[in-house]
C-alpha cells in the first residue's frame, strides 16, 4: 500500500456499484448522495477554490458486478483521465452462487494495473466482516475474507490507497445502516467519507477503534424488524435473482461527465 500522503488532486472519478452510487443516503432530486460525493466535497474544502474547483464524476450503478464495472465504467474513467480513481466492487459477485475468487482477483488486478499504468492514483476498499451483523451473510464469510486479502495484496503491489473496514466495529451499529440492511444510511456514508479522507492522508478520524456503546434492539423488536425486512426487502431481492433482473436495470450513472465541486464557504 502507498505511504499515506495527502495530495491535491484536481479530478476524482468514482467507479463501483450501489455502495459508491450512494444507495441509502438520500439526497435531492431523487438522487443518492453517498460517501463518494461527500468525499469529493471534503477534498474540495481542503484545497480547492471558487476559481479552481474539483472535477468529479461518479460512474457507479447499483447492482453492477465486477465484469460490468470493468466493461462499462473503466473505459470511461480512462477517457476522462482523472488524477484519482476509486474502485470498490465484488460484494455483488460474492453473493452469487457462481462466485470464483481467483477469477475476480484477476479482474481486480488487471483493472488496477491498467489504471496505475495510465498514471492514476487509486483508492481501493476492503469491506468488513459479514458475520458480525448477519448469520446469513456469515455463511459466505470466507468469500469476504478472500476479497479482503485480494484488495490488500493488490494495494500493496500497485501502491494504492486502501480503506479497510474489517476491524471497524463502529459499522456494527444498526444506526448506520439503511432499512434494507444491505446499504449504509446517511450516517454510514458520512463515516465512510471520513475514513476515506484519512486513508488519503487528510484528516484524523478518532473513532475508528472498537465501540462498546452500541445498543442492539431487544428480541421482540428484532423479530418484528426481521419480518418487515423479509417482506419489504428480502423477498424482492430473491425475486430479482430468480428473474435474472438487477436493481440497476434502467439506471444511469449519476455523473457520467465531470461536475465542478466547489469548497463550502
Amino acid at each position: 500500500m502507498i505511504e499515506t500522503q495527502a495530495k491535491k488532486w484536481k479530478s476524482f472519478v468514482a467507479l463501483g456499484d450501489s455502495f459508491t452510487e450512494g444507495v441509502g443516503d438520500h439526497g435531492v432530486n431523487g438522487l443518492y448522495l453517498g460517501w463518494a460525493d461527500r468525499l469529493a466535497g471534503k477534498l474540495a474544502d481542503e484545497y480547492c477554490t471558487q476559481n479552481d474547483p474539483l472535477k468529479y464524476a461518479n460512474l457507479a450503478i447499483r447492482g453492477r458486478l465486477l465484469t460490468q464495472m470493468v466493461d462499462e465504467q473503466l473505459p470511461r474513467a480512462l477517457e476522462m483521465n482523472p488524477a484519482l480513481v476509486s474502485f470498490a466492487g465484488g460484494i455483488n459477485d460474492a453473493m452469487r452462487g457462481s462466485f470464483d475468487l481467483d477469477a475476480k482477483a484477476t479482474q481486480l488486478e488487471r483493472t488496477v494495473r491498467e489504471l496505475r499504468s495510465a498514471g492514476h492514483d487509486v483508492l481501493l476498499f476492503s469491506f468488513g466482516d459479514s458475520s458480525r451483523n448477519s448469520k446469513v451473510m456469515g455463511l459466505i464469510r470466507d468469500r469476504f475474507v478472500g476479497l479482503r486479502s485480494v484488495n490488500r495484496a493488490i494495494a500493496e503491489a500497485y501502491d494504492c490507497y486502501l480503506v479497510d473496514f474489517w476491524d471497524m466495529e463502529i459499522f456494527n451499529d444498526p444506526k448506520v445502516w439503511d432499512a434494507d440492511r444491505l446499504h449504509l444510511n446517511h450516517r454510514g456514508h458520512a463515516l465512510v467519507a471520513e475514513v476515506a479522507m484519512q486513508s488519503l492522508g487528510w484528516g484524523n478520524a478518532r473513532w475508528l477503534g472498537a465501540r462498546d456503546d452500541i445498543v442492539q434492539p431487544a428480541l421482540p423488536a428484532r423479530l418484528l424488524a426481521d419480518m418487515s425486512w423479509a417482506k419489504n426487502y428480502g423477498w424482492p431481492w430473491v425475486s430479482r435473482r430468480l428473474r435474472g433482473a438487477s436493481s440497476g436495470d434502467g439506471v444511469s450513472a449519476k455523473y457520467w461527465d465531470y461536475v465542478d465541486i466547489y469548497p463550502r464557504v
